[in-house]
């Protein structure tokens, strides 16, 4: 049996259960929003998204369309974070307007696909790019990216300032690099554009080609709802939790509608489009500045994705966190480590899934997955704005999102066409995603009933 000393017991229903300490300000808060979005998408998924489209306007159109559905969600889910600023974010969000077996669906999505599905994805993208310094078989990818999964979860459980730290930093990184390929980008002179010797996959772009490629842009933006998760961990969280979604998020947008045309003014979009072109942004550094281009851009790129998947581990764990602290989960995983003050147990099986996950699945199969799965219920906690405001009219509201309601219910409204468009357009996979939130049906009511029977006299 686990000594009672490891951990803090207070049981994870009672009233005043013991909270994680609030130790991260509005700097850490920032670069969890920028550094969990920036990872891989922005240099490989600009080459999904030209597949799929007929033009240039078609394909900026796209990255529009994503960075204002992703602040409108950052906005929807900032209103709900400031009134109930507690460890889970979204999962609470969605208990509170919907009950707890939505909320469980919510968890049990986030641990088996949305959230360990992410971690996977960026870490099985660092294990491929890892090879391009030195020749990697399959298995040393894979080795690869289990350790970093290992690493980050480690850095995480021994406290969330180490964490927010690592954030703070490798933020910085991604965003000088990325201001290093820009600075490349428009003001080199004389650049030789490769030539174009395939036409564009999809000629004419269509309403279902454009669903599918902003598919592929919500995977690029994916990760701004991750502050919510440790919301109960930040200082002031009525007023930096906005601020930090606001200026996260807008920060990413603008530099992803700036790389995008950066790299359009080196590849022209039949070239971007093209298969021997799918790493988009070291094939630019290469025409501007040849090979040690290319090598600082795939150094970036491991930058990038190594802090993207820490912003994903030190979020995603709080899931389990709150899900057990509401009796849905194994008590242990809500007690908070006395040493570190972390969910280190939640961290621990977060780890171990997202290992599982890196090791079984495809880049594209995971982050289908990711979309499908998860924007459904952004899109729910969208909603839950207007039906907490009708269902807890007193609850003390420091933000309230602008341009309410139209601001949410567009944004659920475009979440729900999105993935129905991906359910026809890519099915097997989306169906996955899906099939795995519906499989929490009966196990939650499995739960339900073992606990009754538990508690029986």
């Amino acid at each position: 049996m686990q000594n009672s000393k490891d951990f803090d017991i207070a049981k994870p229903h009672s009233p005043f259960p013991a909270p994680l300490p609030r130790a991260v300000g509005r700097l850490g808060s920032t670069a969890i929003v920028i550094g969990t979005i920036i990872g891989s998408g922005i240099f490989l998924v600009p080459h999904d998204v030209a597949e799929r489209v007929g033009s240039v306007g078609a394909l900026v159109a796209i990255w529009v369309a994503g960075g204002a559905l992703s602040l409108a969600g950052a906005l929807s889910i900032a209103e709900l974070g400031a009134a109930t600023p507690e460890a889970g974010g979204v999962y609470v969000y969605l208990r509170q307007a919907y009950g707890k077996l939505f909320a469980f669906l919510y968890g049990w999505a986030a641990l088996t696909v949305t959230e360990s599905g992410a971690i996977a994805t960026l870490a099985v993208a660092f294990g491929i790019y890892s090879g391009t310094f030195y020749p990697l078989t399959h298995l040393q990818r894979r080795l690869i990216s289990s350790l970093v999964i290992a690493l980050l979860t480690a850095v995480n459980i021994v406290g969330v300032r180490k964490g927010a730290a690592v954030q703070a930093v490798f933020m910085a990184a991604k965003l000088l690099g990325i201001s290093v390929i820009l600075g490349f980008a428009f003001f080199s002179r004389g650049i030789v554009q490769p030539l174009a010797t395939q036409p564009l996959p999809t000629p004419h772009t269509t309403f279902a080609s454009f669903g599918v490629g902003l598919i592929a842009a919500l995977w690029a933006y994916q990760g701004w709802h991750i502050l919510s998760y440790a919301s109960g961990e930040v200082k002031d969280p009525g007023r930096v939790l906005p601020w930090s979604y606001l200026l996260g998020t807008s920060v990413v947008v603008f530099i992803y509608l700036s790389a995008n045309l950066a790299y359009l003014r080196v590849l022209p979009i039949r070239v971007l489009a093209d298969a021997r072109y799918q790493s988009v942004a070291a094939k630019t550094m290469e025409i501007l500045a040849g090979p040690k281009g290319a090598a600082f851009v795939s150094g970036l790129i491991l930058c990038s994705i190594f802090g993207a998947l820490n912003g994903n581990i030190l979020g995603g764990a709080r899931v389990c966190f709150a899900m057990a602290r509401d009796d849905v989960f194994f008590a242990a995983v809500g007690r908070v480590h006395p040493r570190f003050e972390t969910p280190a147990l939640a961290l621990v099986i977060q780890g171990i899934w997202s290992i599982v996950l890196a090791n079984i699945g495809s880049f594209r199969q995971l982050y289908t997955y990711v979309i499908t799965s998860g924007w459904f219920f952004y899109g729910m906690a969208a909603l839950g704005v207007l039906i907490l405001r009708r269902s807890m009219p007193a609850l003390e509201r420091p933000y309230r999102v602008w341009g309410y309601p139209v601001v949410p219910v567009v944004f659920a409204l475009v979440c729900f066409v999105v993935i129905g468009n991906s359910l026809i357009q890519t099915p097997l996979a989306s169906v996955a995603g899906l099939g795995f939130i519906l499989a929490g049906i009966p196990l939650y009511y499995g739960w339900m009933a073992w606990g009754r029977r538990k508690s029986a006299p």
